[in-house]
């Protein structure tokens, strides 16, 4: 059985609701999703006068937690068009991994959303790219697969390149069911292809 990380940041509660159908995804292929959060580094004062939502009871990730698992799926919502800055400051405490090979040969994919239908989806992916190619980590683009990608009749998040939300300029947008939709199509996609590598490992 193939071992997946979903590992997510969310300041209104968005991000995790997609997360949580990636997972549902993952366990529907037959590998084993379990579900992290990036640490937070805001203040509980700052949080407060952000309206943040109050944070799940997932377990924080830490950079030696990653060995342990054949893929990986990360999740935040934008900030300028790339990752928030806790994302970033998870990143950047990989180095030790780095430094000896730990993460080469497994498999890493992103879901993310934004205010807009233009917030930056595609570019927090592409700008993301680079933590997994230097630690040779495979990236595993969402492509075409799910029919509700090409919809065209009201506003919904998802892209070739990952899972995605779109929450209003005040977060006051829901996830909707077509997001959850495709993010469940994303992990069990993902979980399916993980597994397959796993497998074939043991042949």
């Amino acid at each position: 059985m193939a071992n997946i990380a979903v590992i997510a940041y969310s300041t209104y509660g968005h991000t995790n609701t997609l997360a949580e159908s990636i997972i549902k995804g993952i366990n529907e292929s037959g590998a084993k999703g379990t579900l992290y959060q990036f640490e937070e580094t805001l203040s509980a004062d700052v949080l407060a006068k952000m309206y943040a939502a109050p944070k799940p009871a997932y377990p924080v990730i830490t950079p030696d937690d990653l060995k342990k698992y054949d893929g990986f799926i990360f999740a935040f919502g934008t900030r300028y068009g790339r990752a928030p800055a806790q994302v970033s400051s998870f990143f950047d405490q990989t180095g030790g991994l780095w430094a000896t090979g730990a993460l080469i040969g497994k498999f890493g994919a992103f879901a993310t959303g934004a205010a807009g239908q233009h917030g930056g989806h595609e570019t927090a992916i592409m700008t993301s790219i680079p933590f997994l190619t230097h630690h040779g980590i495979i990236y595993v683009p969402l492509g075409y697969g799910n029919p509700t990608l090409f919809e065209e009749t009201e506003v919904i998040g998802g892209s070739p390149w990952g899972s995605s939300y779109v929450a209003g300029s005040k977060g006051n947008l829901p996830v909707t069911d077509k997001d959850k939709n495709v993010a469940e199509f994303q992990g069990k996609s993902f979980g399916t292809l993980v597994s397959t590598f796993v497998k074939g490992k043991s042949l």
